[in-house]
């Protein structure tokens, strides 16, 4: 069986393309540092919970080592460095159930942590320095970044109590844009899909910083009250180990981001759900990312923008349209242009009865985009964005 990561090593020989910002599908290395502050005399319950938790991550396809250090100065801060074949095992292994539970012992004993997560560009000394060019798998040239961090959420509500939970998100008042002197929330978009709340977010500084701010807003704190009630995941907002179960759970992290070298200030903002087969969700916005890259350098494609979502099985395609989606060609503003292509994605969507959206067939693109569009509940601007 060929995996993700052997699959594109041999991708990063070629040039990044300059109009992707974001990307976990260049092959190359990966380091993960973890940041940890430790309670005061909580330090032996760490290490125990770390020893625990270094042992089981050692059998976890595509990891390759790790470090734990402790500060000089400061005996209660620490650092695990991890070091990943590539992106797309470690994004597998950190977003499943079996994270989830693996690292539940380190909570009782760390005040806080901070994950940041690195491609490997260049590297000097160590046996990788002799090493051929392929095999080093880094990645061959830095991204041009726009400064904008995407992220999204994502949750369930309980079936029948969509139009309440539309209504709660729709009319709350936009919190404050300006999080400190480098931080700015950029833009709120939250779709639904069924009984699946989407909500994505850009940021221009610190993601952690925004999300902190929005979570104090009284605003934003009565409607998380308001929709608890109809949420299949039962959540505590007073109780931290709820939350964050909570929130680790809804994560969506964008996995890719391109932008064309064309703007239209009339372009609309869609969302796109594909629902995966079971184990096959990298894999169907690997694919997709392949197809935006390719839509950006196309003058005729309406796709101005698009952000790939990826947790799991689920992945969704936050695009920035001109024309609207109605109004251009289906297989363009779905992804799927290259008919050899299309017909791998059929092979990768989940059929299963209350998926919503079943493989394509010939002559389907327009019912699947009917299927697949997520309906927009609120689209917010920062006044300077």
């Amino acid at each position: 069986m060929t995996t993700t990561s052997e699959r594109l090593s041999g991708s990063t020989a070629r040039q990044a393309s300059q109009r992707v910002s974001q990307s976990v599908f260049d092959g190359s290395r990966l380091r993960v540092v973890l940041l940890v502050d430790v309670y005061d005399g909580a330090q032996q319950q760490f290490l125990e919970a770390y020893e625990q938790l270094c042992n089981q991550v050692a059998s976890v396809p595509g990891h390759v080592s790790d470090q734990l250090c402790q500060s000089i100065e400061n005996p209660s801060q620490w650092l695990i460095t991890s070091e990943w074949e590539s992106a797309p095992p470690f994004l597998a292994w950190v977003n499943s159930e079996e994270h989830v539970e693996m690292v539940k012992p380190l909570h009782s004993c760390v005040r806080d942590t901070r994950s940041l997560r690195f491609h490997v560009v260049r590297e000097t000394g160590g046996p990788a320095e002799n090493a051929a060019q392929g095999k080093r798998r880094l990645q061959t040239s830095p991204r041009m970044g726009d400064g904008v961090i995407r992220h999204a959420l994502t949750f369930t509500v309980k079936p029948g109590s969509e139009k309440k939970v539309a209504k709660i998100l729709s009319e709350y008042a936009s919190p404050e844009p300006k999080v400190d002197d480098t931080t700015r929330l950029i833009r709120t978009s939250l779709f639904m899909h069924g009984n699946r709340v989407v909500r994505a977010i850009e940021v221009r500084g610190d993601l952690l910083a925004a999300l902190r701010h929005v979570a104090r807003q009284p605003e934003v704190r009565a409607v998380e009250e308001a929709v608890n009630p109809y949420l299949e995941q039962d959540r505590d907002l007073d109780d931290p180990e709820s939350a964050r179960i909570f929130f680790t759970r809804a994560a969506l992290p964008a996995v890719h981001h391109v932008t064309a070298e064309r703007e239209d200030p009339a372009a609309e903002r869609h969302a796109l759900y594909y629902p995966a087969r079971p184990g096959c969700g990298m894999r169907l916005a690997e694919l997709l990312a392949t197809q935006d890259e390719a839509a950006a350098d196309d003058p005729h494609s309406p796709v101005l923008r698009s952000t790939i979502f990826q947790r799991d099985d689920i992945v969704v395609r936050l695009i920035d349209a001109r024309g609207g989606l109605d109004a251009t060609d289906p297989a363009l503003s779905l992804g799927l242009s290259d008919p050899a292509r299309a017909a791998e994605f059929a092979e990768l969507l989940d059929e299963s009865p209350g998926a919503g959206a079943p493989a394509p067939k010939k002559g389907d693109p327009p019912r699947l985009r009917g299927l697949v569009r997520m309906d927009l509940v609120t689209d917010r601007r920062s006044p300077d964005a």
